[in-house]
């Protein structure tokens, strides 16, 4: 199969630093990726236009060390209707590193499908139609690109399979339900791989976990190699069939 979205990057997510300096960090990223300024601004970093970026604070979602809550709010006068939530976790030597690269990973799955959305130009992600066999069924969605780390001589074998297999059509059949009363603008997180035998496979839909869709992602035949490999990708659904 064709690789339309293939992105991959080296590393394994992530401590405890200051919340602006996490900012600061996510500002930085940004800025670099879309070419355009993010700012910190009131505890927020404020991108060009209504977009803003928040460190959200899920008491139901608190992770653990190395772990971040992010969420692209599209129009800020909007945030219900317009948040792309996610969680990214990144893997380092420091705080700082785990941040930079948990902020890496996020970027270049995440903010490149948002980036995509925004700039229409097919410059940071893939679009997919209602109608294409690697999409789903009756949506625009926008593929972002593909993140992968492990260890072992075959470390990147999870990213490659994604960067070659649509893994869309493989969860439509599970993707249904109440993540999807909201009929745009839905974010779809795969999260999938193994070491040594035990895998792991997380969909999360707009950033809740989709167990459904989680099981039907693990029972995929993905590459299970000796030493661990994970890949991780976004989806961004922007309109279903009730906009066609």
């Amino acid at each position: 199969m064709r690789s339309r979205w293939r992105r991959n990057a080296d590393g394994d997510g992530l401590a405890a630093l200051p919340e602006q300096a996490v900012l600061a960090i996510v500002a930085e990223q940004l800025s670099e990726m879309s070419g355009r300024p993010f700012e910190l601004e009131n505890g927020r970093v404020k991108g060009p236009g209504s977009t803003a970026v928040v460190l959200a604070k899920r008491p139901d979602h608190a992770g653990g060390d190395g772990h971040l809550d992010l969420d692209f709010v599209l129009n800020v006068d909007r945030p219900q209707d317009t948040t792309i939530t996610d969680c990214v976790a990144g893997y380092g030597e420091s705080p700082e590193a785990k941040v930079r690269q948990a902020v890496e990973m996020w970027a270049g799955t995440t903010v490149s499908a948002v980036l995509e959305l925004l700039a229409q130009n097919g410059r940071f992600a893939a679009h997919l139609a209602p109608d294409d066999p690697d999409g789903l069924p009756g949506w625009h969605a926008i593929h972002g690109g593909v993140i992968g780390w492990g260890t072992g001589e075959r470390y990147e074998a999870a990213s490659q399979w994604l960067g070659d297999h649509a893994v869309l059509p493989d969860l439509a059949p599970a993707l249904t339900g109440e993540p999807f009363e909201r009929d745009h603008l839905i974010g779809v997180k795969v999260f999938f791989g193994s070491t040594d035998g035990t895998d792991t496979a997380e969909v999360r839909v707009n950033g809740r976990v989709h167990p459904a869709a989680s099981q039907a992602l693990r029972d995929i035949a993905w590459p299970r190699t000796a030493g661990s490999t994970y890949a991780r990708t976004f989806i961004l659904l922007v309109h279903g069939p009730e906009a066609h």
